[in-house]
């Protein structure tokens, strides 16, 4: 049996450590990136990954985005690792280099399955919730929190056809991490951004790494209210309490407590004290984030079912502010961010 073809598009933080340990177990795999220092370093020097007890370096010869023109093979399987409101332009770059039978798979936080099916149907559709916390500041260097045998996912399709292949997708991905078939995959999505609701724009807002943010007074609370509604937008978007990151089914039981539970199992099992989120280093190099994906889809699924969503509509009116450079983030916005009212 011929080896799949693998693509890697998007090698961040996350895209490039996963994409290292693809290379290093032997797959068939191409990089394709955006960032022009990062592909030349990762080109002259490998992609360096700092794990907790080791550096490890793979060799890798990735492509920029504008080079993506000149292949002609396919891809079976590609996983996208660029931000969620990439989604779309990237899957359409790739589309036409899709196997007829292969499958996009979208590693990636917030809601993008939907995204990606428009592009290439559901059929060749898989959605993947990813918790390893990474960073890279420097091109061509990933500092990797979370070895692989700390590193979880989930993988599924809401299409059969594409479901089938979740299974193949899982054992190739079993070096990158602990990788489980989620059999209703879009609320495994859900629950991820409900946890992602509560710690990544609220930190990063506060200018803090997410531990050092949810000891001040009042934080860890209102990290639970946000991802609390966020459960409650999954139930009014027609999905469910399901378990992620091993929770029991025993903990399924109403949307705070589920929250709460799920805040504590990403602060004991797959934070460090100075792990700063993803909106946070968004932020720290000037970029946009993905507050509109996360907090942002909470509030207008909640409106849609006629629901009010007060403590996400705050975190999103904050870093909207931010965004736009009318505030500077930071500990001062703490009272902002707790107040009953947005600043």
């Amino acid at each position: 049996m011929t080896p799949p073809r693998i693509a890697v598009l998007g090698t961040g933080a996350q895209g490039a450590g996963i994409g290292a340990d693809l290379i290093r177990a032997g797959h068939d795999v191409t990089l394709i990136e955006q960032w022009p220092a990062h592909v030349s370093a990762m080109r002259e020097r490998g992609i360096e990954v700092r794990l907790p007890l080791e550096t490890v370096v793979t060799p890798a010869q990735p492509l920029h985005l504008c080079e993506v023109a000149t292949l002609r093979e396919s891809f079976d399987i590609v996983f996208v690792l660029v931000k969620a409101y990439d989604t779309r332009w990237a899957v359409e770059l790739i589309s036409p280099l899709l196997a007829h039978d292969g499958v996009v798979v979208g590693v990636q936080n917030g809601m993008t399955m939907s995204d990606i099916a428009d592009v290439v149907g559901s059929h060749r559709t898989l959605g993947a919730v990813i918790e390893m916390a990474s960073n890279m500041f420097d091109p061509g260097i990933v500092t990797r929190q979370n070895a692989p045998a700390d590193s979880w996912f989930a993988v599924g399709g809401v299409d059969p056809a594409a479901h089938a292949r979740a299974a193949e997708v899982r054992d190739i991905m079993s070096c990158t991490g602990t990788v489980e078939v989620s059999d209703d995959i879009r609320s495994s999505k859900w629950m991820k951004l409900v946890a992602n609701a509560g710690e990544l724009v609220p930190s990063a807002i506060l200018d803090l790494p997410l531990a050092e943010a949810v000891r001040l007074p009042g934080v860890h609370d209102f990290m639970i209210a946000c991802g609390a509604e966020a459960a409650r937008a999954a139930l009014a978007d027609g999905s469910r309490l399901v378990s992620i990151f091993g929770l029991s089914d025993s903990e399924l039981t109403d949307p705070d407590s589920y929250a709460g539970r799920l805040l504590g199992e990403v602060l004991d099992k797959y934070s460090l004290p100075d792990t700063r989120t993803t909106v946070l280093q968004d932020w720290m190099k000037g970029r946009r984030s993905e507050y509109r994906e996360l907090n942002g889809l909470v509030v207008d699924v909640l409106h849609r079912a006629g629901q009010d969503a007060p403590i996400n509509a705050r975190v999103v009116g904050l870093a909207e502010r931010i965004e736009r450079g009318e505030l500077e983030r930071g500990i001062h916005l703490l009272d902002a961010l707790l107040a009953s009212e947005a600043s």
